[in-house]
């Protein structure tokens, strides 16, 4: 396989300043200044394949954005090597930053005051890309994200929606090869996010791009990513398959039925953790699981059943929680 992005014991600390609260320590700090170390990515390794879509999960602190500035560029690493399409990515040499791009759902490309192609016109120039490669670019991406009616207007004028359309766009148009998404949904509705995941997935396929993904919306991930990394306080806690994740941290199924005939007797089945007159949802152990199914259709007069795992989120929390 060839890989897109190496990491090879990767980490990032800084020196912050300390001092006690008061007039008195502010002064003290002026010639005896005191600090500490923070790990903000302990030392981490992991190689992601040219094409993949990866999620990066962590929760807020856990040293998601940093690692993704390092492999930008943005930030220099304290130690260990890493390597984007073969460069060196804190050298930002120009033809290694025509191939990537970051898009962070709080920041903007995006001119304020000016339509949305002149945006997209500065950002040509600024990739050197050709007029005849834009125009071909630009126009399918005005098709796969429904750009028409937004191009004209100033970008002030835009809904956050049409705004991230738009800034994802914008960050596209040279074409890269590695995708950087940190929260690209962040505070879009149910529809747009659904959208852009729709999208994203379709340039995956039709590019052969490498994306890493974070997002504190599990929908995307589930959506996306096949493989997911999860990092916490600087550590990578697991690389693997979603499934595998699932199948590792979770000990327990739920398992939903609709009852032909309503019933009053259901708790020896398993905790009750959903109830109504023809209806039930229990949370049984995985061991359990098919004993406890073959009962219920034994005993009852079932219309309906299903076997689930627990949403993602409690997946994660449980990651966490070991951690």
């Amino acid at each position: 396989m060839s890989y897109a992005i190496q990491l090879n014991q990767l980490e990032k600390s800084y020196e912050v300043p300390v001092r006690e609260a008061g007039i008195g320590a502010a002064l003290k700090s002026l010639v005896n200044r005191k600090t500490r170390k923070v790990e903000a990515v302990r030392p981490i390794n992991f190689d992601i394949g040219e094409g993949e879509i990866v999620g990066f999960l962590g929760p807020n602190g856990a040293g998601k954005t940093t690692t993704i500035k390092m492999l930008a560029g943005l930030l220099h690493p304290s130690g260990g090597e890493l390597s984007v399409i073969g460069y060196t990515p804190f050298e930002r040499k120009p033809d290694f930053l025509r191939k990537i791009t970051l898009v962070m759902g709080q920041r903007n490309q995006l001119m304020w005051d000016i339509p949305v192609i002149d945006s997209f016109e500065r950002n040509r120039v600024i990739y050197e890309v050709s007029k005849s490669r834009y125009q071909e670019t630009l126009a399918r991406l005005t098709d796969m994200l429904e750009l028409e009616e937004l191009l004209q207007k100033p970008v002030r004028n835009l809904s956050l929606g049409e705004r991230m359309k738009c800034e994802i766009a914008v960050a596209l148009l040279h074409e890269p090869r590695v995708l950087f998404l940190d929260e690209p949904t962040i505070g879009l509705d149910v529809s747009m996010q659904r959208k852009l995941r729709s999208f994203i997935q379709d340039y995956n396929q039709q590019t052969g791009a490498t994306v890493l993904l974070t997002s504190h919306y599990m929908a995307d991930v589930e959506a996306l990513c096949k493989r997911v990394i999860v990092i916490h306080h600087g550590s990578i806690l697991f690389d693997g398959a979603l499934a595998e994740l699932v199948e590792r941290f979770t000990a327990y199924k739920t398992i939903s039925v609709k009852l032909s005939t309503p019933t009053q007797a259901l708790e020896s089945y398993g905790e009750i953790i959903e109830r109504s007159d023809d209806a039930a949802t229990f949370r049984v152990t995985k061991t359990q699981a098919p004993s406890i199914t073959a009962r219920l259709l034994q005993d009852l007069d079932i219309a309906d059943l299903s076997v689930e795992d627990p949403p993602i989120e409690e997946v994660i929390d449980q990651v966490f929680a070991q951690a």
